[in-house]
Order: structure tokens, then C-alpha cells, then sequence
């Protein structure tokens, strides 16, 4: 232990204590050590401090299935490294590759082992040149692993140290305050050598609940960890974290040791000489999700859960009121912190962050709209035994495709606008694959494989896309070549830092405008988004810009004298205007 830095220790022992009190935490401290620096891997000597120099206004992502493009005769990631290199050179600079691994089913999210690449994807070389070439993200499935898999068949033989691998309960415990996004039974009896059990399964009878209480899962998750670090992987999502601990008679969700078993891993990530950023992702309403910042000791990342349901509603509804008080409420990512900001994700927009942020009516609306043009929705159970709409299953592209009033022009410049607002705030933008490519709902794919989340898991045929992006007049090319022009100024712009000041602006409830200012003061940019059919007109001064300044739109390289003449938005137009262009 003499090479491990005494802070090192002092840190995981602390945490380890608060997880496992009755074991030998010095012992445990060193298995931890072990697994994450292994065979003479040594850490940092001082742990990386809280601060925002790891990611900048450039730092931009993609979010893909390994399989979005395919065309029957190369690895589906050699194509996607294509694609990248093809499209999106400048554009963003990191990839998210939702889970590659073997897996029996939710798309990725019941892995079978956390240890290979599916070979229908590819291999571990392939993850590794796009992680050589782009910043990656890999998804860490550490809530469950899939019932066909190895760790769970040798916990039916009862095999060690898999015996004790999973999370067992009892019909006769009180399950009563579980909280979980599903509605299938909680518990799923098993046969195993040792007899029946009763194993916990937050998400499907195929998705088996670890059991974090056992310090070798904890050990094996971090040593599974390393793995991706030394593949090339710089982000690492931490997939249903909320869920990690489990306790009967309690609501099983963001438990203390939950918080503790992140702190551990953000300890890890700072003495780890290779950059890691920690994602987590807790789709909950806003104090939930906003805990795992912690105290800047958690997660570096979290995502911007109510945005989707928020620009849904502004885009729909032609008002942006219920977005800009949300915004306004928001407290800035702390030190060393940032939101990743998105609309649209492989999963649907999430309905429970927008619980206390838009009225039930409009909520109803919202899910009516979105249903009229195609979309699905998912129901989660409650505790009282009734269900309640968990996600709106949709392409974000198709979710815009009318407004309340029925209205389907404009689909186009609603989108881009949707998308626009992503870029302008605080945090880091994402973009899923299919929103960038202005995909429509799959509703083939929902009927072949039964499944809401189809709707928007589409798989490209590569000629086919390419064809598409060939032509001007497709929304195809339109979509993904608006997007990256903005994504290209933005990348420029010091404003735009993750971290920059943020100031919401109460202009009209049909624009939603945001102040950002560079961390050094450089650069002003007020960032405004007309997200109704009609055409505004902001009187002089509404902005209070600074006096004698040059005021550019970037977006159009307008100069603009707003002091005077004001500022008129065509619908669904987006202003970003500057004093340092």
C-alpha cells in the first residue's frame, strides 16, 4: 500500500465504512485500490480538483446505437466511424455508443457480459479507434445484468461468488413504497440449486438486480470500469444508478448508500491519471436528479431531464412561459460540474421531470398532441397500484410535427429551433442520432418488435442515408446541415462554455431568451428563440444591452442596433446576438 496516496485511502475508507460498517475496510480499501490500478497501475499522487477545464464550448455529443447504420456487408462501427469522420468532423467532438456489449434484450441493456464487444457490432479495436478518435462515452449497465447471462446462470447453480451476486427479497416484505419506472411484478421466482428465490428485478424479469450490499459486485463493477478506461473510454454513464441500493420498506430510490457508492467511483475518477467523467442517469424531478452533483464529490455530469418535456411543450404549444421559469430556477452547475443537455435520447421524452413544472392539463395535451402524430406512451406502476404515463415514445422530430392548434407548417424550422435551445444553454449539448438525421417514428419497428421504444431506434441502411444527405431538398439534409452549422459557431463562441453565466430573460412568453457571458467576460451573447408560428417583435431596450457595443447576430452576420430598432423574430427564428462576433 506504500504507493497509494495516504488521501487515496483515507477517502475510500470513509465511504467504504458508510457501506460495509461491519467488514475490514482497510482490506476492502485495498481490493478497491487493486481493481481499478492493477498489475503496478498506480494513481494520481493528488486527487484532480473540482474544475472546469475538462470540457469547453467545443465539447459537443452524439448519442447512437453501435447499429444505427448498417448495410448488410461491414461491421456496424466501422460505418458509424464513417459517418463520423464523414458528417460530423467539427460538428461535436464526443460519441455516446449506447450499450455494445452481448446482450438478450432492451436493446443493449441486458448484458450477458460486460467483458466483450458484440461481435454483431464489431470489437474491442473498433471501440477503441473511435475512443482514439473521438471522445467516448460507454454505458455502464451496473443496476442488473441479463437472467441468459453468465453471472446469473452460475447464480442458479449457486455457484461463488455469483451465489450471492443478486438481490434477493421476499413476497412478504413490504414492497409497497418501491419506486420503479415499470409494471411488471417486482419479484421474479427463480429455481436454483439452493431451491426457489425470489430475485428483485427493478426493470423486467430479463434485467436481474445486483446486489451492492456484497462488496464483490461493488469490486467487480470497478474492475469492469477499468476495462473501459483502458479501451479508450472517457465518459462513463452510470445507467439507472438510482436504483443501486435496495431496501425493503423504503422506496428503494437514491438511498444514502446509492449517493456513497458514486462518491466512491468520483473518488476513483479523480485519482485516475486518464480524464474520466462521471454521467449519471436519474431520470426524476429536479431535486432528485440535481442531488447527484452532491457535494461536488458525485457526479461531474447530470442529464438536463426536464428539458424534453419543457421544449415539447414550448415548441407545441407556441409559449415558452412554463421553460423560462423553470430555467430561471435553476441553479448553476457547481464548480468542477455540468448538465448535459438534450431533447431526444434513445429512450422516449420523460414525462416524471415534468411533474411540478407544467400542469396536469397541459401535460395531458401534450401527450394527446404527440399520440395524434404517431406517438406511444409508456406507463409506469405507482405505489397506490395505479399507472401514470412514464415517457412519451416518439422521434423528437415527429413529436413537433403539429402544434395544439394543428398546425403542421413550419415542421422544419420548429425542429431546428427545438434543437437550438440545447445549444444555447449552460451544459454540454447532445444530440441523439436520429434527431440529427430528422427521423419520423418507426411505427413498423414498434409493430415488428412490439416494443413503444422502437418507435425511435430506427436502423439506417447506409446507401440509403447517404442518398438522402446527397439531397438538398430532404429533410435529411436540411436538418443535419442546420444543426451543424450552429454546432460549428457555437464551438467558437466563449459564451457558450459549459459553465458561462447563464441569465434567463423575461421578454414574451413566445421567446425564449437566455444572457450568456464567457467565464473571463469576453463575450455577451443573447440568445433568443421564437418558439411560436407568428412573428415577434421585441421593443428597443427589452434587452438591456450594453451601450456603444457592436451587436452581430451570428446566426444570420446581421448588425443589428436592437437599442433602437428593437429585434423582430420570423417564426421559429433563433437570434445569437453578440458583441464579439
Amino acid at each position: 500500500m506504500s504507493k497509494t496516496p495516504s488521501a487515496l485511502i483515507n477517502r475510500l475508507n470513509a465511504l467504504l465504512m458508510r457501506l460495509y460498517p461491519d467488514m475490514d475496510t482497510d482490506a476492502l480499501s485495498a481490493q478497491v485500490v487493486d481493481a481499478f490500478w492493477p498489475e503496478g497501475a498506480k494513481p494520481r499522487g493528488r486527487a484532480r480538483q473540482p474544475g472546469n477545464s475538462m470540457w469547453t464550448q467545443k465539447d459537443a455529443l452524439l448519442i447512437t446505437y453501435g447499429d444505427s447504420i448498417m448495410d448488410g456487408s461491414h461491421k456496424p462501427l466501422d460505418l458509424m466511424r464513417d459517418f463520423l469522420a464523414e458528417n460530423l468532423k467539427g460538428v461535436v467532438n464526443g460519441v455516446h455508443i449506447l450499450p455494445f456489449f452481448p446482450f438478450t434484450s432492451d436493446d443493449g441493456f441486458a448484458v450477458t457480459d460486460y467483458r466483450k464487444v458484440n461481435p454483431s457490432l464489431g470489437d474491442w479495436p473498433d471501440i477503441q479507434r473511435i475512443g482514439g478518435e473521438w471522445d467516448l462515452m460507454s454505458d455502464l449497465v451496473m443496476n442488473h445484468v441479463s437472467s441468459q447471462g453468465t453471472w446469473f446462470n452460475a447464480y442458479r447453480q449457486q455457484q461463488p461468488p455469483y451465489d450471492t451476486f443478486f438481490f434477493e427479497a421476499s413476497p412478504e416484505d413490504d414492497l409497497s413504497m418501491v419506486v420503479r419506472p415499470r409494471t411488471t411484478p417486482l419479484l421474479q421466482e427463480v429455481e436454483t440449486a439452493a431451491g426457489r428465490k425470489n430475485v428483485w428485478c427493478t426493470f423486467s424479469h430479463d434485467q436481474v438486480d445486483l446486489n451492492f450490499k456484497n462488496p464483490e459486485v461493488l469490486l467487480e463493477i470497478i474492475r469492469i470500469i477499468r476495462l473501459h478506461v483502458d479501451m479508450g473510454v472517457k465518459i462513463i454513464r452510470l445507467d439507472a444508478v438510482a436504483f443501486i441500493w435496495k431496501e425493503p420498506g423504503t422506496p428503494s430510490i437514491h438511498l444514502p448508500q446509492t449517493h456513497a457508492i458514486v462518491q466512491l467511483l468520483r473518488v476513483l475518477s479523480d485519482f485516475a491519471k486518464e480524464p474520466v467523467i462521471l454521467l449519471t442517469e436519474t431520470n426524476v424531478p429536479k431535486a432528485e436528479n440535481l442531488s447527484y452533483f452532491g457535494q461536488l464529490n458525485e457526479a461531474h455530469w447530470i442529464y438536463n431531464f426536464p428539458l424534453p418535456p419543457l421544449i415539447l411543450h414550448a415548441m407545441l404549444s407556441g409559449d415558452a412561459h412554463y421553460l423560462s421559469n423553470w430555467m430561471r430556477a435553476m441553479p448553476p452547475a457547481p464548480q468542477g460540474c455540468a448538465y448535459l443537455n438534450f431533447t431526444a435520447s434513445h429512450d422516449g421524452i420523460g414525462m416524471r421531470p415534468a411533474e411540478g413544472l407544467l400542469p396536469d392539463e397541459e401535460i395531458a395535451q401534450m401527450i394527446s398532441t404527440v399520440m395524434d402524430s404517431g406517438g406511444r406512451a409508456s406507463m409506469r406502476a405507482l405505489p397506490d397500484g395505479g399507472t401514470s404515463v412514464y415517457e412519451l415514445n416518439a422521434t423528437f422530430f415527429s413529436a413537433v410535427a403539429k402544434t395544439y392548434r394543428g398546425d403542421t407548417a413550419h415542421h422544419i424550422d420548429r425542429f431546428i429551433a427545438s434543437q437550438t435551445i440545447v445549444m444555447s444553454l449552460e451544459g454540454v449539448p447532445a444530440f441523439y442520432i436520429h434527431a440529427m438525421l430528422a427521423c419520423e417514428n418507426d411505427t413498423d419497428g414498434v409493430a415488428r418488435r412490439n416494443m413503444n421504444r422502437a418507435i425511435n431506434r430506427h436502423r439506417w441502411d447506409y446507401p440509403e442515408l447517404r442518398a438522402l444527405l446527397d439531397d438538398p431538398d430532404s429533410a435529411q439534409a436540411q436538418v443535419l446541415g442546420s444543426l451543424s452549422e450552429r454546432l460549428k459557431l457555437r464551438a467558437k463562441q466563449p459564451a457558450f462554455h459549459p459553465n458561462a453565466t447563464n441569465f434567463t430573460l423575461n421578454l414574451e412568453p413566445r421567446v425564449f431568451a437566455v444572457w450568456r457571458q464567457a467565464p473571463d467576460r469576453s463575450q455577451s451573447i443573447f440568445a433568443l428563440h421564437n418558439v411560436s408560428a407568428e412573428t415577434v417583435d421585441l421593443a428597443p431596450k427589452a434587452m438591456n444591452l450594453i451601450a456603444d457595443e457592436h451587436w452581430v447576430d451570428l446566426l444570420t452576420g446581421e448588425t443589428l442596433h436592437p437599442e433602437e430598432d428593437g429585434v423582430t423574430l420570423a417564426p421559429y427564428q433563433c437570434r445569437w446576438i453578440t458583441n464579439k462576433p
